[in-house]
């Protein structure tokens, strides 16, 4: 089969178009017929091998693992023999290693049936965004109905998704993003929109109980300074120093990206 390979970091000219064998699923796998897979921050990173301290887990000088792509949505083509929730010919969607290759495999709990009315390309762009969403909100988070909620980044992949499940808590959700996607952040459900080229929203009045950053624009600082006192500042992304300096602890998910919480001393 074909396959989108790589066997150094660097630039998308890394990035090789390969014959390889086709994968076989194992016991409690599902292998998948491709049909639309998404790229996003974390192929990149990898791709990279950038900030340095993921090489730990990817491979100090080369790659450990050759291939890139963890968003998918296709067909069964085949299921292991401890399988039970899906059979060939199945659409579904997920999360799994490896997904820019005309087959994939993974887990059968990383999939999930694709609805009717929902296309593949659409259902490759929801799992890892809409994942690291719900993480930060409601897991790193711990989002509460009637909390106030501040989301730097809301215009970006996880942003739009993060927006619309925070609605989704009944809270007041505050959405900062450029000029140009003010309107399309107000229209997914955002009480109030703050474009951050008119106004920086850690020099304003308002105080937040949860701010979800996915930019990492500020220093923890300006962060506490906008946050209630029992607040909450959840960092999803940002630039590599940015995240790699975080003196609260982090977490690297398998299947997201880095993400801290972080409440501040008073």
């Amino acid at each position: 089969m074909k396959a989108i390979t790589y066997h150094r970091y660097g630039s998308p000219d890394v990035l090789e178009y390969e014959d390889i064998e086709k994968p076989a699923p194992g016991d409690n796998e599902v292998l998948i017929k491709v049909r639309a897979a998404s790229v996003n921050p974390f192929d990149w990173h990898f791709m990279r091998g950038s900030p340095y301290f993921l090489r730990i887990v990817a491979g100090l000088r080369k790659p450990k693992m050759t291939r890139l792509g963890v968003d998918v949505a296709g067909q069964v083509e085949a299921v292991g023999r401890n399988v039970t929730q899906f059979k060939p010919g199945d659409e579904v969607f997920g999360v799994c290693r490896e997904a820019f290759a005309e087959y994939a495999r993974t887990s059968e709990s990383s999939l999930v049936m694709k609805p009717g009315n929902v296309t593949f390309e659409q259902a490759a762009s929801v799992p890892v965004a809409a994942i690291t969403a719900l993480q930060g909100l409601r897991d790193k988070g711990h989002i509460q109905r009637g909390q106030t909620v501040l989301i730097n980044g809301a215009a970006g992949g996880v942003g739009t998704f993060a927006v619309q499940i925070a609605k989704s808590f009944d809270t007041d959700v505050t959405g900062v993003c450029s000029t140009r996607n003010v309107e399309m952040v107000r229209s997914i459900g955002a009480d109030r929109v703050i474009d951050y080229t008119q106004q920086d929203f850690a020099k304003g009045t308002q105080r937040y109980d949860l701010i979800f950053d996915l930019v990492a624009t500020h220093s923890l600082r300006a962060y506490r300074r906008v946050l209630n006192p029992n607040g909450t500042c959840v960092i999803a992304g940002g630039p590599s120093q940015v995240l790699a300096i975080l003196t609260s602890a982090f977490e690297v998910f398998v299947l997201s990206p880095c993400a801290s919480s972080w409440r501040p001393e008073r």
